[in-house]
């Protein structure tokens, strides 16, 4: 592996660390305080998330006329645009996980260095995606 590949690999994960650090969303309070509507909601998230979409926007138009990534990595296939039941499901417990616990895997992730309690969270997404491999590999 290159020097550069390691070098934007670890500029992107502190940059996106980094952002969620300072946004508050590896905090589970701020994140249910945000998905609380009926209670005492907290709109800050909200911003957040607004204000990548055009960050997402720029960055999906640079790399659009490009046919491999920075790193000489090729891009992914665009996944299916079938919505079966697999993915109904996956969302739904994804969303309902996030709604409990205020933790979506990233920030999760981060909450490990400042709150011993995202290491149950991170535990049971670990069981959940070795419980998926395993289903996928019975139903295949």
């Amino acid at each position: 592996m290159s020097i550069w590949k390691q070098v934007i690999g670890l500029g992107s994960g502190l940059a996106f660390g980094l952002g969620l650090a300072v946004s508050g969303m590896a905090d589970p309070a701020k994140v249910l305080g945000f998905l609380d509507i009926f209670g005492a909601w907290d709109p800050s998230l909200a911003g957040v998330m607004a204000s990548a979409i055009p960050v997402t926007f720029v960055f999906y138009r640079l790399a659009r006329g490009r046919d491999e990534s920075l790193t000489g990595a090729s891009f992914p296939s665009p996944p299916s645009q079938v919505v079966d039941r697999s993915l109904i499901l996956g969302s739904l417990i994804f969303g309902i996980g996030w709604g409990l616990v205020g933790l979506c895997p990233g920030p999760a992730l981060e909450a490990l260095v400042f709150d011993g309690r995202a290491l149950i969270f991170v535990a049971a997404m670990a069981v959940g995606m070795l419980a998926y491999k395993g289903l996928a590999r019975i139903t295949a």
